[in-house]
């Protein structure tokens, strides 16, 4: 008798047991759908403000190129492309890149090319520039990044690609010239590897680099 109480707690206990680790996985099934979906928005969000005026229709985010380093482009790190459509046709592509001379450390920024080579956009990802001083490249901070928006290597031309104070277009923050300066160059270098590898970049299969670089 005691064998068999013994037997029926155990097999009501195995019963919970494998009840709930099917609750555990549909409800992180749940989640994890959830998380990557959210992941997704925020990232499509995130790459909007460098893709201003156009018209796309194409998820800004689905077509990835991976660019290992080393490369041409600005940083040290991989450097990410999203390429953007309207039907078949490429609109633009958005670059994710690192201004290596930040005056606090690199500065992670989002450059994004039109088809034509023009500026459609900077939007600052992430950085530790001083506050009240370099942190001014922040969108939010203040507007200082619109004055590329339109910009070309032609416009202005290649000794224009520099602050004001070196002799170019830029204008400097106030109290602070390096972290401009290292905004203003990464986004020529940018402009430049677009220019030498814009048919390269869009006819590189999604998540492949290797036909890529020139």
């Amino acid at each position: 008798m005691a064998d068999s109480s013994i037997l029926r707690g155990g097999v009501t206990l195995a019963a919970i047991a494998a009840i709930c680790t099917a609750l555990v996985a549909f409800t992180y099934q749940l989640t994890d759908e959830r998380i990557a979906a959210n992941e997704q928005a925020w990232l499509e969000q995130s790459l909007q403000p460098a893709l201003a005026g156009l018209f796309f229709d194409s998820g800004v985010s689905e077509s990835v190129v991976t660019i290992p380093a080393p490369h041409e482009l600005p940083g040290s790190e991989d450097a990410i492309i999203y390429r953007v459509y309207s039907g078949e046709s490429p609109v633009a592509a958005l670059f994710v890149v690192s201004a290596r001379d930040g005056y606090a450390g690199a500065i992670k920024m989002l450059v994004g090319v039109g088809i034509d080579g023009t500026v459609t956009g900077v939007h600052i990802l992430a950085h530790r520039e001083t506050p009240g001083l370099g942190d001014r490249i922040e969108s939010s901070k203040s507007d200082w990044v619109k004055h590329f928006d339109g910009r070309s290597l032609t416009n202005p031309d290649a000794e224009g690609w520099k602050i004001r104070r070196d002799g170019g277009e830029f204008d400097q923050l106030t109290g602070a010239s390096v972290t401009p300066r290292a905004v203003v160059k990464a986004v020529k270098e940018t402009l430049q590897y677009f220019d030498a590898n814009a048919d390269n970049i869009f006819a590189a299969p999604a998540d492949q680099a290797d036909e890529v670089e020139e």
